[in-house]
């Protein structure tokens, strides 16, 4: 399926390369913006699929531009592309609207299956991002997810259902949902597939 994307970012040269390229795979550009201000103009004439948002902009930058975005039209997608992995902007960036995080150092194949992650209403995020959030977590001493959440999603990995993971570990079907359901919050994902992804790229579980 061929998606449209707007590009916003200050960078001339950065937005002339992506676009080259993203059009080279296949992806429609159908707008492109300097600043916040004029990214919400352009997207919100335009109706892409998704928008790839730069955080820092003179005037109105990204995250503030994806907080009007998003309140104006709540079907919008946006996917942040940014030099940033502070774990405050990322966050805040989420509570603005933003369902993707991608690293200016993405490869442009990271961005094309970004995009199309977004568009099918899934949550895209580069390793670079996910390692260093784990990495975060993991120097306050505040796990990602619990001991025990990691193996019910290691059992999800490996390919079992409710009833063997609550006959593996000697625990209710209930409780194995229960565990689920804190594993898809904290993971910010919608379903055991996502979850499972999530994980892999964060280090947490591995797919044999």
């Amino acid at each position: 399926m061929n998606f449209s994307v707007v590009l916003v970012d200050d960078h001339t040269m950065l937005r002339q390369s992506l676009r080259r390229a993203l059009e080279s795979e296949g992806v429609t550009v159908v707008g492109e913006a300097a600043d916040g201000a004029a990214g919400v103009h352009v997207a919100l004439s335009t109706k892409p699929d998704v928008v790839l948002m730069d955080v820092s902009m003179p005037g109105t930058d990204g995250i503030d531009a994806t907080r009007q975005l998003t309140a104006a039209d709540n079907r919008m997608r946006v996917v942040m592309l940014t030099m940033h992995i502070d774990r405050d902007i990322i966050d805040r960036a989420i509570k603005a609207g933003a369902v993707g995080y991608l690293t200016k150092d993405s490869s442009i194949g990271d961005v094309v299956e970004a995009i199309h992650l977004a568009a099918n209403g899934d949550r895209p995020m580069s390793p670079t991002l996910a390692s260093a959030m784990l990495h975060e977590a993991r120097n306050e001493d505040e796990p990602v997810i619990s001991t025990r959440e990691e193996e019910v999603l290691q059992l999800v990995a490996d390919g079992l259902g409710t009833t063997e993971i609550a006959e593996r570990l000697f625990i209710s079907q209930k409780t194995v949902k229960n565990h689920l359901a804190s594993i898809y919050e904290k993971l910010n994902a919608r379903d055991r597939t996502q979850a499972v992804l999530m994980a892999v790229k964060m280090g947490i579980v591995k797919l044999t």
